[in-house]
């Protein structure tokens, strides 16, 4: 649904170049949600503003829904009326809402529909559908002063959904809400891409946001994306940075002769308790030293870090064990005389295990 080729984007800043973009790659599917993490300045945003062309990027091409749009602004980057379509089929929530104070909810939900042109009856009609669906149909008639952080956003979803886009773009929707609105919001947000099949590309800061509705992400750093895939791709991705970030361990590794392990379920494994299986079908005693999971339909998802008793080689049908359910399995190197412990970002060997 969105591809972007080769994307630069430079800005001439006091008679010097600011490099914001730096040759990126980026690949959304159809329906998914997808989002791009980062720290301030890593190029979150104006990337996903040149995905709407409201930034032209200075090289590279952007295809939305099969239709290129760096194609469609003319020499001079201005938007014809070519882009202008093309732009009302992408929605865009914007961090601080963007409403205008001196209309009502209504008359801010159909202030796009006025711009495409479209009767005052039949942009009532859809206004009042698209607050309905929002959750918000009782305060059409408030103003935005009248409303809460989280009213306001779902006003400026239902805006962007006015001309009922293919693709909805959402710039840190969430970054100045609290905890529990930041929730209602993402829940919003998934019941819609499911509901309406939208694609939506968002860009955050937070870590939680991208582990409760993203199903693909990607982490970009100085101008470039570092790392992509979808959720379980990174998860299985042997020393991936976003798997360690969405799904953290921790637990101190006494200074014993064990073996300790990263397991990670990265593909959403069945709602049962594999530690428990493996202490009881292998008669072997399993300690949990940390864990990060999730678990959603039935499914878990995320890393846990366990030890268990003896060297590796006396471990080798355990980890077995837990590869043939689908786990990728990680060791550490613990060296019993000095409580020495490093990182092994390799995959254990199955006969081998950690040393």
């Amino acid at each position: 649904m969105i591809t972007a080729k080769d994307l630069t984007k430079v800005y001439r800043l006091r008679g010097r170049e600011v490099t914001a973009l730096d040759g990126v790659d980026l690949h959304v599917r159809e329906g998914e949600i997808y989002g791009i993490l980062g720290q301030s300045g890593a190029g979150k945003s104006t990337l996903i503003r040149c995905v709407n062309m409201l930034e032209r990027p200075t090289s590279g091409t952007i295809t939305v829904a099969g239709e290129e749009l760096t194609a469609l602004a003319g020499p001079s980057g201005r938007a014809n009326s070519a882009l202008r379509r093309a732009r009302s089929r992408i929605g865009m929530v914007f961090q601080h809402f963007n409403l205008l104070s001196s209309r009502t909810v209504q008359e801010n939900v159909e202030l796009p529909l006025e711009m495409l042109g479209l009767p005052s009856r039949e942009r009532a009609r859809k206004a009042v559908e698209l607050l309905n669906l929002v959750g918000l149909a009782d305060k059409a008639k408030s103003y935005p002063t009248q409303l809460s952080g989280g009213q306001k956003q779902r006003v400026g979803i239902a805006r962007a959904l006015a001309g009922d886009p293919k693709v909805l773009l959402s710039d840190e929707a969430t970054s100045a809400l609290d905890p529990e609105t930041t929730r209602s919001i993402l829940q919003l947000l998934r019941d819609l891409n499911q509901q309406l099949g939208l694609t939506i590309l968002l860009i955050t800061h937070e870590m939680d946001v991208v582990k409760t509705i993203c199903d693909s992400a990607a982490v970009m750093k100085g101008g470039r994306v570092i790392e992509s895939g979808t959720i379980p791709e990174l998860l299985a991705a042997p020393g991936s940075e976003l798997a360690k970030e969405l799904y953290p361990v921790a637990g101190e590794v006494a200074s014993t002769d064990r073996t300790v392990l990263d397991v990670t379920f990265h593909q959403g494994l069945d709602n049962q308790s594999v530690v428990s299986q493996l202490s009881r079908m292998h008669d072997v005693e399993v300690e949990i030293l940390g864990a990060s999971l999730e678990s959603a339909g039935g499914r878990q998802r995320g890393r846990m870090r366990i030890a268990l008793p003896k060297q590796p080689a006396d471990n080798a049908a355990s980890i077995g064990f837990l590869r043939e359910r689908g786990l990728r399995v990680e060791g550490m190197r613990v060296m019993a005389a000095d409580a020495v412990v490093t990182r092994d970002n390799k995959d254990v060997p199955a006969m081998e295990g950690a040393k």
